[in-house]
């Protein structure tokens, strides 16, 4: 299989349709939080919405260099998301995220092994694969955080 479309497959596994590593994804996993159960803090925990958005952000940001833009993101900004004040709020950022989601993953499927190989952005950030691959560690990080939350919140 090709790298690009194997990286893809992984990034759906994640955020969209897969159940393999983490029995959950984030599509299924946000699908019934109500927007209070987003929004509830726990300890100095972020909440479920802060770190959707935070996952989020990341997406819309590589997404922006996929399509020939700069990289804009910072992380200093990753957790500062719109206030969630209704469930409208909560599910304009759970489409948002899954339409970023999706296109995030399409447009993995179409790098070419030149650009998989490619530097992206900067020397620094290393090449276009290390930062796809960082995107999947980095989702699976939070998914775990989410459901734990989500666990949380439900068992109170």
């Amino acid at each position: 299989m090709a790298r690009n479309k194997e990286l893809a497959g992984r990034l759906t596994e994640v955020l969209l349709s897969g159940r393999w590593i983490a029995n959950t994804n984030y599509k299924e996993l946000l699908e019934d939080v109500t927007w209070e159960q987003a929004m509830q803090k726990i300890a100095g925990l972020n909440s479920i919405a802060a770190l959707t958005f935070h996952v989020n952000y990341y997406l819309a940001g590589i997404i922006n260099v996929f399509k020939g833009g700069n990289l804009e993101i910072r992380d200093a900004y990753s957790f500062d998301h719109p206030k969630i004040e209704s469930e409208r709020d909560w599910e304009s950022l759970k489409n948002d995220f899954i339409k970023n989601a999706e296109t995030f993953v399409n447009e993995v499927s179409r790098l070419s092994e030149n650009t998989l190989n490619s530097k992206f952005v900067d020397e620094k950030y290393g090449t276009y694969v290390r930062n796809i691959e960082g995107v999947i560690e980095h989702s699976y990080y939070h998914l775990g955080q989410i459901s734990l939350l989500k666990k949380m919140i439900t068992n109170r």
